[in-house]
């Protein structure tokens, strides 16, 4: 079934999204979560929380997020800030921008934690690939690449702030989503 990437976009703004975005120790297997932000549809902090990793963070991803290992240190561990976002998760519809990364991170984060890996809670979709599609459909490409989320967000006109913070990302998410829903009303 073909739809084109603004109808869904609109569909699934229609259920009230939230929006989840983690800053992590790295991009590696063994790799945690240090920062979780969600965010609602309108773009409202719901949970923006650093998170204390079981491993130290490296200076060269502290270049990155800006998170130090001094920062987490009185922080929750992932353990103690899970039932909140899983709470929050509970039956909604969560939209991640790299969805595969923040699963995977989430997972890793369980694991870490001596948790059981258990489903989030909710029904998550991809902003990235969602974005891409929508991307394409604009320039008429059938398999446009992927677009970071800095990039997304000034291809739609959006001003950044505070990138490569969880909950800043996520409300970029969230803003990227409300631009796809409304471009494809008004084109």
């Amino acid at each position: 079934m073909s739809r084109n990437a603004a109808q869904r976009a609109r569909e699934i703004l229609e259920r009230n999204p939230l929006f989840f975005d983690t800053e992590t120790t790295g991009l590696g297997a063994t790799d945690e979560i240090v920062e979780v932000g969600i965010v609602d549809a309108q773009g409202n902090t719901l949970l923006d929380s650093l998170v204390r990793p079981v491993s130290r963070i490296p200076y060269e991803v502290i270049a990155v997020h800006g998170i130090t290992n001094e920062l987490v240190r009185g922080a929750p561990t992932w353990e103690e800030v899970w039932p909140d976002v899983k709470a929050l998760f509970a039956g909604r519809t969560v939209g991640i921008f790299n969805a595969d990364f923040d699963l995977r991170m989430m997972r890793q984060s369980h694991e870490r934690h001596g948790l059981d890996w258990q489903p989030m809670g909710g029904n998550a979709f991809c902003v990235m690939k969602l974005y891409a599609r929508f991307y394409g459909e604009r320039l008429g490409i059938r398999n446009a690449r992927w677009q970071g989320l800095q990039k997304a967000g000034r291809q739609c006109g959006i001003p950044s702030q505070n990138a490569h913070r969880a909950a800043a990302d996520a409300r970029l998410a969230s803003q990227i989503l409300r631009h796809m829903a409304r471009s494809g009303q008004s084109g």
